[in-house]
C-alpha cells in the first residue's frame, strides 16, 4: 500500500498531497542593492512579484523599518529600507525540471 494513497506512489510528498501552501512551480528573482555594500543581495522568492512590490513600496513609504522577504528554502531576508540603494524583480517563471538540451 502507498502510503501517499492510491495511484500516487511515484509521487513526491507535496506533489501527492497537493500542497497550496508552497508555488514550488513558480519562482520571483529579485536583487537588493544595498547602500556601502560591494555587493548584491540575489535571492528566488516563492513570493509573486506584486507581493514583492508590495514590501518594498511599504519600506520606503515608512509602514516598516526594514524590507522583509522570504527565500525559497524558506530564508527571511531582512535590509533596513535607509539601506536599499535599488531593488530589480524579475519575472515570474516556471522552474524547469529535469535535462534538457540548452
Amino acid at each position: 500500500m502507498c502510503p501517499y494513497g492510491a495511484g500516487t506512489a511515484h509521487l513526491p510528498w507535496p506533489v501527492a498531497r497537493g500542497n497550496p501552501d508552497r508555488r514550488r512551480d513558480m519562482a520571483v528573482e529579485v536583487k537588493i542593492g544595498v547602500q556601502h555594500a560591494p555587493r548584491e543581495i540575489v535571492l528566488e522568492s516563492e513570493q509573486s512579484a506584486e507581493e514583492v512590490e508590495r514590501a518594498v513600496a511599504d519600506a520606503l513609504g515608512g509602514k516598516a523599518q526594514l524590507l522583509s522577504l522570504v527565500d525559497e528554502h524558506g530564508r527571511k531576508v531582512l535590509v533596513p529600507a535607509d539601506r536599499l540603494a535599488y531593488v530589480e524583480i524579475g519575472e515570474q517563471s516556471t522552474r524547469k525540471v529535469g535535462f534538457s538540451a540548452l
